[in-house]
């Protein structure tokens, strides 16, 4: 796919000049809290012996020249590698393209994903069990989350799709933008990892501290489409034909986040 991408450069390369210093940004949640955590899920994000690498969402602001061939486009393009090809490329309006006609194939691209549903689960995946026999006491005991092993936790589409990690980025920076939780395809919890929150085993009494990686299953559809970049002499516009859609799933791990469950019995 690399290489496909590159020789499509190589032979548009006689239009396109590169544009000036691209800009971007990071998703961002719009509404801080719109899945409210419950009281049994923390943060460890400082308590972490393995620090979680961010997913890489940086994603394009699309340039002047893109803005451009998108109000053309008869499909919204969200796509941030599309995006960031448009962004790197821009065509002179020069007398001499004023009889100029030609139509480039940009290859089949996932354009945009529409998210049609974002559930949590607290308890997605458990990855640790703290346990204090207390049988024999006579009075009670306190424990705390310690975490045994080291963990990994990943997640991914439900199902297969062409260019599955166009889709992917999609579905992240979507959940990220409804949720400000940060969500990824894996996290880590590194042994050792600690929580100061107490729970306390009465006598006669056998304690189950349990720990779950929480996660969201991000729901929606993605749509694709034949992407073609059209010359006509002073106007350049982007066409769209052969527009699909396919419905998808993907489980998004909360990073650094645990939801606890305490049991005596």
């Amino acid at each position: 796919m690399k290489q496909y991408r590159f020789g499509l450069q190589l032979m548009i390369i006689f239009l396109l000049i590169l544009s000036g210093p691209t800009e971007f940004s990071f998703a961002k949640g719009q509404q801080k809290g719109a899945i409210q955590l419950p009281s049994s899920v923390v943060n460890i994000a400082k308590e972490n012996t393995v620090p979680n690498e961010m997913e890489d969402l940086i994603y394009l602001k699309p340039s002047n020249f893109t803005k451009e061939l998108f109000k053309s486009s008869n499909e919204a393009i969200d796509n941030p590698n599309l995006i960031r090809i448009l962004n790197e490329s821009s065509i002179n309006k020069s007398p001499l393209s004023i009889g100029m006609r030609a139509t480039i194939y940009m290859g089949e691209w996932p354009l945009n994903y529409k998210s049609a549903e974002t559930i949590p689960n607290w308890q997605y995946q458990k990855i640790n069990t703290n346990v204090y026999d207390n049988t024999a006491g006579k009075i009670n005991h306190q424990i705390n989350y310690v975490q045994q092993v080291q963990k990994r936790v990943k997640g991914g589409l439900t199902g297969r799709v062409p260019h599955s990690e166009d889709v992917q980025k999609m579905m992240l920076i979507k959940a990220m933008e409804k949720t400000n939780l940060p969500v990824a395809t894996e996290t880590v919890i590194g042994a050792g990892t600690k929580h100061s929150q107490i729970y306390n085993v009465h006598p006669k009494r056998v304690g189950y501290l349990h720990a779950y990686v929480p996660a969201l299953i991000e729901k929606g559809e993605v749509t694709y489409g034949e992407v073609y970049l059209v010359i006509r002499g002073t106007q350049r516009k982007i066409a769209v034909k052969n527009v699909t859609s396919q419905k998808i799933g993907a489980w998004l791990p909360i990073q650094d986040h645990l939801s606890f469950s305490f049991t005596a019995n």
